[in-house]
């Protein structure tokens, strides 16, 4: 009898990936520290093509498996057991929030132009949010960047930071104001541009401590930016609420792909505390070293089932699993750096040495605290969301559901 969550198929396509992903890609990883190389990325992703494992997201009839964003969570998980796994199967961000996205509101002409090379791994994206201070970053009605209409085209102008993989994209997601075009007088809008358009400026690069995203994390300049209507993503002034149809699962798939990785540092630090003997006695056997195992299953166990949640949530109820996702995220982030940390800390100088890649993971989980939104950010806004479905329980509007429910409500 099948024990898994997944139908049958989706546990499959699981089983496949754990396969490939440890017969094939494991043993193709560069040395820690290292960027893919794209070529080899190129090689990988046609070998996941012939395995049926690639783009495990995407609709079948755009080249990937199919899966809806329920079933992701164990197959991104799989990729993630190997750093470049996502990349070779196509799964990584920012492309995949990006084909999320424009899957769901892209016009049929604009997933023809853009979602099928991308989907196909034939180039690269990037999504233009963040800005310079005092621009959008961590609160996104900062947003600067304004897009201009003139009669059937518009002039989109400002300047973003940390457009991740924006070094290789072949197009780019813009986040522009476009005050007093479309349903909200002061809202924004997303537009398709293509990175050799005139005027766009990649500017310089941010060095940063994670390696696994393709295309870094540079400074990108919109001077002047003429676009036909055809670029317009979505409807017009609307771009804050399409940005919760990416955001949401982005932060979830993050999630995921973190959480292969802090798998597998768990499975160095058993190898390692199984075989080495301190005290006369293997590490494992040790009460301290037991506390920091039994801590780290409890952290992947939980970060799991939270994961699991907001899966399920974002394809009942999308705005309570956005909601979700921001509480996913944060725990996510945090459990899964402490798994890596006491992985390190188990396996002692090697753990902090390239002869292990435990410390690279650590490099590349960390960040994640911040991107996608600072941690602090989203626990204020989950407190926010608390309190005021208390106020509104108290006040008799709404019905005591308990605690879990909280971080649901509408914020006031």
């Amino acid at each position: 009898m099948n024990q898994s969550p997944l139908p049958p198929a989706a546990e499959d396509l699981r089983l496949r990936t754990r396969e490939f992903i440890r017969s094939v890609v494991i043993p193709a990883e560069p040395r820690p520290g290292v960027r893919l190389d794209d070529g080899l990325r190129r090689e990988l992703g046609e070998a996941a093509k012939a395995a049926g494992v690639f783009a495990p997201h995407v609709p079948v009839a755009f080249g990937g498996q199919g899966l809806p964003v329920d079933q992701w969570s164990p197959i991104f998980q799989e990729a993630g057991y190997s750093p470049i796994g996502p990349a070779v199967l196509n799964c990584m961000a920012p492309d995949e929030g990006n084909m999320h996205m424009l899957n769901i509101i892209g016009t049929e002409e604009q997933k023809r132009r853009y979602l099928a090379p991308l989907a196909a791994g034939d180039t690269f994206s990037c999504f233009g949010m963040t800005e310079p201070h005092p621009g959008a970053g961590s609160d996104p009605a900062g947003l600067l960047t304004t897009a201009t209409r003139e009669g059937d085209s518009w002039t989109i102008s400002g300047d973003k930071r940390f457009t991740s993989g924006a070094e290789h994209a072949g197009f780019a997601i813009v986040m522009a104001r476009t005050p007093g075009a479309g349903p909200e007088t002061d809202g924004a809008t997303m537009f398709l541009v293509d990175m050799d358009a005139r005027g766009v400026r990649l500017g310089n690069p941010i060095h940063t401590i994670d390696r696994t995203i393709a295309g870094g994390h540079p400074n990108l300049h919109f001077d002047n930016v003429v676009v036909g209507p055809e670029a317009v993503l979505g409807e017009v002034g609307l771009g804050f609420k399409y940005a919760q149809v990416r955001l949401g699962p982005a932060r979830l798939t993050h999630c995921m792909r973190w959480l292969g990785l802090a798998r597998r540092s768990l499975d160095i630090a058993l190898d390692r505390t199984d075989t080495r003997e301190i005290f006369g006695s293997p590490i494992a056997q040790l009460g301290i070293a037991q506390e920091m195992i039994a801590q780290s299953v409890i952290d992947i166990e939980t970060s799991d089932a939270i994961i699991t949640k907001t899966a399920a949530l974002l394809v009942s109820d999308p705005k309570a699993g956005s909601a979700m996702s921001s509480i996913a995220k944060v725990h996510c982030s945090e459990a899964v750096f402490r798994v890596i940390d006491r992985a390190i800390q188990l396996c002692g100088g090697d753990g902090v040495s390239d002869g292990l890649p435990l410390a690279q993971y650590a490099a590349e989980v960390r960040p994640f605290r911040i991107y996608d939104g600072a941690n602090e950010t989203h626990k204020w806004a989950i407190s926010r969301r608390a309190s005021s479905h208390r106020r509104r329980v108290v006040a008799g509007g709404e019905p005591f559901l308990g605690a879990a429910r909280y971080p649901l409500g509408a914020e006031s």
